[in-house]
């Protein structure tokens, strides 16, 4: 499966952006599909997971209750809605996928086989 990450740009803080995953190849539907940032000089982190066997959602505590990751399967992509984005949310964010992960895998970036190329967010004050 091929993915492509879309959405990035610059906001301010407080704004809100949606990031898109898009998939080809093979329907993501069978895919547990994750979202991943890395900051300038950073680790890659886990930022959120969208189980496909169960329809489980993830995320990390830096972004419960302000991100939401869904997907659209008629589409075969999967969405990072980000509202009330800080500073700190400021990193390229990277989606991927993988057919086999289990729940304590899902956080772990390198447990994915299939990546799309990044899309930056800026966050300014």
């Amino acid at each position: 499966v091929q993915l492509q990450a879309s959405g990035g740009g610059l906001v301010q803080v407080g704004d809100s952006l949606r990031l898109s995953c898009a998939a080809s190849g093979r329907t993501l539907s069978r895919y547990s599909v994750g979202w991943f940032r890395q900051g300038s000089g950073k680790e890659r982190e886990f930022v959120a997971a969208f189980k496909w066997n169960d329809g489980s959602s993830h995320y990390a505590d830096s972004v419960k209750g302000r991100f939401t990751i869904s997907r659209d399967n008629a589409k075969n992509t999967v969405f990072l809605q980000m509202n009330g984005l800080k500073t700190e949310d400021t990193a390229v964010y990277y989606c991927a996928a993988d057919q086999r992960l289990i729940s304590s895998s899902l956080r772990s970036w390198r447990q994915y086989d299939y990546w799309g190329q990044g899309t930056l967010v800026t966050v300014s004050s």
